[in-house]
């Protein structure tokens, strides 16, 4: 991660949606450039643990709703730049992160922004299934036609050691000696949520290089959905039974079953999850100065706590 940034230091930065998984890290790395952050969420107090890591004054919390824009408007006051992280896969989307989105450009063009960052996603397709992939797509022009110089990243999925993705397959493989695995074969690119962060602050340093482009973003290596089970599974030193479901049969688990509160697959994921997430040309992160690292070089060291003896086991026992 890099230190402290002459481009950014002591500028303020607003960041919409910053009190989740990604907002947490990236306001790690934008501290440690020596940023001011304005963190803004409808929850904000779910980034209070990031209090310790700033000086006296150096990070503030607002309370608002990115679709009630009355409620954030004078976040962006006085402002350097912003970084709009909104996302959901659930709600009224179009009013999250597609017209939305250009709504939060709009504010942070109208407070004099000098950069602004608008992270979309890796696949984001206005003829989508998927809601969420479209309404994703729809957020780029909106935001592009509100502040032409916003530099538009495309991430992939993100992993890191307290992430919802790679977590929630650990818990299962931890706990069922076999599991089924939804499109097996369906390959994805996943990102460091820290390289992704350093890629998002690079771009905010330099809005005169990246402003007005949009980069596809990704890890290092593509990897089906089975072999990301198998790796999680070897790095707890445990044997499973993978159960790879035809698509016939994860379309109509996901139709039957994804209306439930807490569905493991709804169809709108399963709409995501069959096209896949890769890059369709060059790694946008090498213009952007970051070197992906691959989950690999992670993975053995997170997944001890899953482990049967945790960091007591025997690292040469059998896998069981």
């Amino acid at each position: 991660m890099a230190g402290r940034d002459d481009r950014l230091d002591g500028k303020l930065v607003t960041v919409t949606g910053g009190s989740g998984f990604v907002g947490r890290h990236l306001a790690q790395a934008l501290l440690a450039r020596g940023c001011r952050l304005r963190i803004v969420s409808r929850h904000p107090e779910r980034a209070f643990r990031l209090r310790p890591l700033a000086n006296l004054g150096q990070i503030e919390f607002v309370r608002g709703d990115t679709t009630r824009p009355s409620t954030i408007a004078r976040a962006f006051d006085g402002a350097y730049g912003a970084v709009n992280l909104v996302g959901a896969f659930a709600g009224d989307l179009d009013a999250l992160q597609g017209a939305g989105a250009g709504r939060i450009a709009t504010l942070a063009k109208a407070a004099g922004a000098q950069a602004l960052v608008h992270v979309s996603a890796l696949g984001a397709d206005a003829a989508s299934a998927s809601e969420y992939a479209r309404t994703k797509a729809e957020g780029e022009p909106a935001v592009r036609a509100a502040f032409p110089q916003a530099t538009i990243l495309r991430p992939p999925v993100l992993f890191g050691e307290d992430d919802a993705f790679i977590n929630m397959f650990a818990k299962l493989i931890a706990r069922l000696p076999a599991l089924p695995v939804f499109g097996p074969e369906a390959k994805l690119q996943p990102l460091n949520v820290d390289d992704a962060c350093e890629a998002i602050a690079n771009a905010l340093a330099d809005p005169a290089r990246h402003g007005g482009k949009t980069y596809e973003i990704a890890g290092p290596e593509a990897i089906s959905m089975l072999e990301i089970n198998r790796r999680i599974a070897a790095a707890q030193d445990r044997k499973r039974t993978f159960v790879a479901l035809p698509d016939s049969v994860s379309a109509a688990f996901a139709t039957l079953t994804g209306w439930l509160p807490g569905a493991p697959l709804t169809s709108d994921q399963w709409a995501l999850l069959k096209a896949g997430s890769m890059l369709s040309g060059q790694n946008g992160l090498d213009p952007l100065g970051v070197k992906p690292r691959p989950l690999g070089l992670f993975l053995d060291r997170w997944m001890v706590r899953y482990r049967q003896h945790g960091r007591f086991g025997a690292e040469s026992r059998a896998p069981r």
